[in-house]
This record gives C-alpha cells, structure tokens and sequence, in this order.
C-alpha cells in the first residue's frame, strides 16, 4: 500500500470519536488528509489545530476534495451524510452504529452497491487485535459470555446502552456465528440515570445451537471489557481493554483427559489504527478482516431485536 499514492480523506464530525479520526487521518500511512468539518466551528477549528488538519467550510467541500469520507457525526445523522457521500463517488466509512433504523442500513448499503464504492462501519472492538487473534483461529463457540460495563458519562445518551454499547458484542458475536442467523433473543433491560436503557442482559440463541450471554451496562462502579468463548474442547477468555488472551485445551487420550494452556501470540496494537488501514485497504480492493454495511446493518438489526425484546418483556 505505501507504493500507491495516499487517498484523500476528510471527516465528518470531530466530537469524541471524530478528534480521534482526524488525528489518523492526518498520521497513518496512505491517507492524505484534507480536513475536517462539524457544524460547531469552535470545536473544529480547535480539533485542526490540535492536529495540523484544514477546518472545511461545508460538507459538500469535504466530498468535493475527497475520496474517501469517515462519518463520526451524531448517529441520527448517519443516514443523510452517507448517502451524500456515496451519491458522490466517496468510499465511506460510517461510526457504528451504521444508522438509527435497519432501514436506513440497507438504503446506505444499496446505495453503495449502486455506486460501486466501499461502506464500511467503525465496530473498533471488532479490530482489537486480541478479538483478530481469536477470530483467526476460527473458533466455533457453543456458548459465548460477554460484559461491556462502564461508569457513567454524559455521552451517547440519544440512544441507550444497547445500542451504544452492547452493539459491539452483538457483531463480534456474529462474526463468530457468520453462517448462522439469530433465532431468539431474550432480554432485559432498565433505566437508571437516564430515560433510556443503561443495563442490560441479553440471551441470544443462534441457528447452529449457539447461546450468547451479554451483559451492558454504563452506570457501573468499575470498567469491564471481556468476552468468554466455550468450544467442547477449548477455551478463549479476551480482555479487551488489556488486549490479552487466555486459552486452553482439553486433552483426550489417557487415563485421564488433560487440561493444556494454549499460548496465542500477537502484537498489540490500537484498534482504531486497524479499522483506519483496513478502510483503506477495502478502498483498493484488496481483501482482510473489515465490517462492511452488511454486517453493520445485521448488528443494529441484532441491537433493535434486543431492545424490542426488552420492551415486550420477553
């Protein structure tokens, strides 16, 4: 990819996360950055100068000069943005969740297919090289534990924890399942600090027998990030926030079968990096591990089936 000249990039919105896409945007290899807009001037004009990035005048100056657009904007204007982009030509890369209906999704995703460019969706914890590490060995999980919880901030509260948080699993989970659809969900949810969902749990019942526990929650003590799988004869236990890995094996074969650490190496890394030059290369084509708007799309579908669940008290 370095012998290919750098795609320009510019983003849309520079509030939490955005600060974080235009600092990528301006550092990593095979990008040129032409800038950034938000509609709060201030705050742009403060995030360009923390990262030596342009201030764009409008929206439609960031699709002219660009080729490729990272949409980090409040998700209920997800939907609008991305279809400028991509009725322009521009590869997109949208902040999960992808949109704020499933229909939305699939109109991003025809629209894409339609224009013939990339739409890709920022599920960063999907890029944690711990997760990529795992992924790789091609598990198949017949149960699967996972708890998301964080103290609370006063962010993200236009939606509730399930799809501000729990989205995360709920793809990683079906990344892991990919072949095989969700057939029950069952779930339970309450508001604590806001008028939304701030904790959750959630069973969710694949079509291959799979059963996923997951626990979300952003009004808790303490910050977790972790995630079980059980295979009839292994183990794989992923921190996320320390981008570790735990992992045994059972053994047949004896008098007795035996319990084996199994020791699985790899470089940590940021995950947001990742998802930066995995965007990239999806832009020229070239394949490796990515979330399309077709999976992003089947996760907001996974976290509205959970928060309907929660609403019908099933």
């Amino acid at each position: 990819m370095s012998e290919r000249s750098p795609l320009h990039v510019s983003v849309l919105g520079v509030g939490h996360l955005g600060r974080h896409h235009v600092r990528l945007a301006r550092t990593l290899p095979g990008w040129s950055c032409v800038g950034a807009w938000d509609p709060d001037r201030q705050r742009l004009e403060t995030v360009c100068g923390e990262h030596g990035a342009t201030p764009l005048a409008s929206i439609e100056e960031a699709i002219e000069r660009s080729q490729a657009v990272v949409i980090a904007s409040p998700t209920v204007t997800h939907c609008e943005l991305a279809l400028a982009c991509l009725r322009a030509g521009r590869h997109v890369m949208v902040e999960k969740p992808i949109a704020a209906t499933v229909a939305e999704g699939e109109q991003m995703v025809a629209e894409a297919r339609r224009a013939g460019v990339v739409l890709g969706v920022g599920h960063v914890e999907f890029f944690n090289p711990a997760v990529q590490a795992v992924l790789a060995r091609q598990p198949r999980p017949r149960y699967l534990e996972a708890q998301r919880l964080s103290p609370f901030t006063a962010r993200s509260l236009d939606i509730d924890v399930v799809v501000d948080l729990m989205v995360h699993d709920l793809q990683i989970v079906q990344a892991l399942n990919q072949h095989a659809p969700i057939r029950e969900v069952r779930a339970v949810g309450v508001p604590v600090l806001t008028g939304k969902v701030d904790l959750c749990n959630v069973r969710v019942q694949f079509t291959n027998g799979c059963v996923a526990n997951l626990t979300a929650s952003r009004v808790s003590s303490e910050r977790v990030r972790k995630l079980r799988l059980f295979e009839p004869d292994a183990y794989f236990s992923i921190d996320y926030a320390e981008q570790a890995v735990s992992s045994y094996r059972l053994v047949r074969g004896g008098a007795q079968a035996q319990i084996e650490p199994v020791d699985i190496a790899f470089d940590k890394a940021e995950p947001l990096a990742a998802e930066h030059l995995s965007f990239q290369r999806a832009c020229h084509g070239e394949a490796g591990a990515f979330v399309d708007g077709t999976a992003g799309t089947a996760a907001l579908s996974a976290a509205i089936a959970v928060v309907d669940a929660i609403a019908s008290g099933l």
